[in-house]
């Protein structure tokens, strides 16, 4: 691809300095260190982004290589990053690991887990789809009912040219263009929504993963009747102090052939079932804009009693502290009731 390839893609932001290209960058996604692959008297580029609720599109052209690493911090939005190359590639580390995104391939990673970024090959342009983590999260604890514990472990690279891999990158296109130079998809939030969800869903569901065995399992592998019954208990009860004995007690077994029985036919323990009932009874009312109680009004509501512990557990279930589900819910609805 010549130099001036760039000329046929609409780019927003473009430049001939390396340190400009990083402030641009840095003002959008928040600060990282970066340098250059070699020396290049002139570093010529292109950026172009549009945001909404939970997704990002970046579509990037770099003249020469360069390399970065982000350091997360609190206030670093956390994200599923696909990645979609036109013409050069890219590539990340994990430790010891390398995952590359070029001909015939497209790129998943959580920005929070590698350790550096490659951008790679000359007159590089490359489309980027970012899904906001907490939307993956959704769709984890729908297919699997069970909680994430530590990564995901997504299988990164994905080849085109299976059915999974061509559709994957069909949806992202189609979202990419329908966001770019303003699209209907920016102005139509519901259908944005629909998209994005459905996206989290397809990446659950066609990329391998640590909790893609559960997949396998039958559909007509139904739960014993205790196992059944203690989840209607838990339900009935989740905003009330309830022990294991309780539960077992209710369901008409001992604590053991609960425990076995949740192994068994939901891959969890009963206790952390229930801690994952109450977290999406707390989400509810955090994304709930109508909703005034406080954010520890609902830690306590829905059987918290420790707000610290109730914070972490959220973050580590929707990758987000419950204060900033508050304060983003918030930001939407007077947003909405502004225009």
């Amino acid at each position: 691809m010549a130099e001036d390839s760039s000329a046929q893609f609409s780019f927003r932001f473009r430049g001939s300095s390396f340190d400009n290209m990083i402030e641009t960058l840095g003002g959008a996604f928040g600060a990282f260190n970066a340098e250059p692959i070699g020396k290049a008297r002139d570093f010529h580029w292109g950026i172009d982004f549009a945001a909404c609720d939970n997704a990002v599109m970046l579509s990037g052209y770099h003249q020469d290589e360069f390399q970065f690493n982000i350091e997360p911090t609190r206030d670093t939005a956390e994200y599923l990053s696909i990645v979609i190359p036109r013409s050069g590639g890219m590539g990340v580390t994990y430790g010891p690991r390398t995952a590359e995104a070029g001909r015939g391939k497209l790129l998943l990673y959580n920005n929070f887990e590698p350790n550096s970024v490659l951008m790679y090959g000359r007159s590089n342009v490359i489309d980027e789809l970012l899904i906001n983590w907490p939307v993956i999260l959704q769709a984890i604890e729908q297919n699997f009912e069970v909680p994430l514990k530590g990564s995901l472990d997504l299988l990164p690279e994905l080849d085109l040219a299976t059915p999974a891999g061509q559709t994957i990158a069909s949806l992202a296109a189609t979202m990419m263009d329908g966001m770019r130079d303003n699209g209907p998809l920016l102005r139509s939030p519901i259908a944005m929504a629909h998209l994005t969800h459905a996206m989290a869903d397809l990446v659950v569901r066609l990329v391998p993963h640590q909790l893609s065995h559960l997949l396998d399992k039958k559909p007509c592998l139904v739960a014993p009747r205790h196992v059944r019954r203690a989840i209607e208990y838990m339900q009935a009860n989740i905003n009330r102090p309830i022990t294991m004995p309780m539960v077992a007690e209710a369901s008409g077994v001992s604590v053991r052939a609960l425990q076995m029985g949740f192994r068994a036919f939901r891959d969890t323990t009963p206790a952390a079932y229930l801690t994952m009932l109450r977290l999406r009874a707390a989400r509810q009312d955090l994304l709930d804009p109508g909703n005034n109680q406080t954010v520890n009004d609902i830690c306590l509501k829905w059987g918290f009693f420790h707000s610290g512990r109730f914070s972490s557990a959220y973050r580590t279930t929707y990758g987000e502290y419950p204060s900033d589900t508050r304060k983003r819910v918030d930001r939407s609805h007077f947003a909405a009731a502004g225009r």
